[in-house]
């Protein structure tokens, strides 16, 4: 498996993970999941399959809609609300993501796409590891 890429960002700030492996890259780039990708570093809701719902910071979304959550006020189905650190959601219990009215989506989407394709081309401009390289 592949280590993780980052893109650089301010100092102060966290890196943004993009993805782990070739097929996890490959099931993003040809499904939805790259629009939950983009809002990395937003405030967003999930709403869950149990009725209950999640509002905190994206920190990260992999290709099988996994999700983790930072700073979260989660609200279980009975309507308690508890406040949380940090939150992890499997793909399959997300019924819906709320997208922050001021996302560009086609952007984000666009965005995301060259994020994924700047580390599949890695290898080919010069990066990558020496040992393999093809011959000519």
């Amino acid at each position: 498996m592949e280590s993780e890429a980052a893109e650089s960002l301010p100092s102060g700030s966290r890196p943004v993970e993009v993805f782990n492996s070739i097929q996890e890259r490959t099931i993003a780039e040809n499904s939805m999941v790259v629009l939950l990708q983009s809002l990395q570093g937003e405030v967003t809701t999930v709403d869950l399959r149990n009725e209950s719902t999640a509002r905190g910071r994206v920190l990260s979304v992999d290709a099988y809609m996994n999700i983790r959550l930072e700073d979260v006020l989660y609200r279980d189905w009975r309507g308690r609300l508890s406040q949380l650190q940090d939150l992890f959601i499997t793909g399959r219990n997300v019924r819906y993501v709320h997208i922050p009215d001021h996302v560009d989506i086609m952007g984000s989407m666009q965005s995301q796409l060259a994020k994924i394709h700047r580390v599949r081309n890695f290898a080919s401009q010069g990066g990558g590891r020496k040992e393999f390289a093809k011959k000519t």
